[in-house]
């Protein structure tokens, strides 16, 4: 069995809460998790507590912006010919500018 621990506040956390996403919400998820550089956990909890997510720049953030930056430019490359955008690139878009906007200070709030 391994070593219980407690949270930075002195916490148990011993109770597991799941819920079912489809294939494309796990996706955008995977994506809002990777760009704001928290753990799954830490990024869902703060979500359902409706608390700030605050993005710390670091390395992993970076790339995981980068990574965003260049599919969306293949996919709006893509979409140049066939003209259209979908609603779940406009959030990862908004998400993304509001990134980049708290990293260069412009937005004091996170995400």
């Amino acid at each position: 069995m391994s070593a219980k621990s407690r949270d930075e506040h002195n916490r148990w956390r011993n109770i597991t809460v799941g819920f079912r996403v489809s294939p494309e919400e796990n996706e955008q998820l995977n994506e809002a998790v990777a760009l704001s550089g928290l753990p799954k956990q830490e990024y869902c909890y703060r979500r359902c507590m409706q608390r700030d997510i605050v993005v710390q720049p670091n390395p992993r953030v970076y790339k995981a912006l980068k990574t965003t930056m260049e599919k969306i430019l293949s996919e709006f490359q893509r979409l140049s010919d066939a003209g259209g955008v979908t609603d779940e690139m406009r959030d990862t878009l908004a998400l993304l500018s509001a990134t980049l906007s708290g990293m260069k200070g412009d937005d004091a709030d996170g995400i």
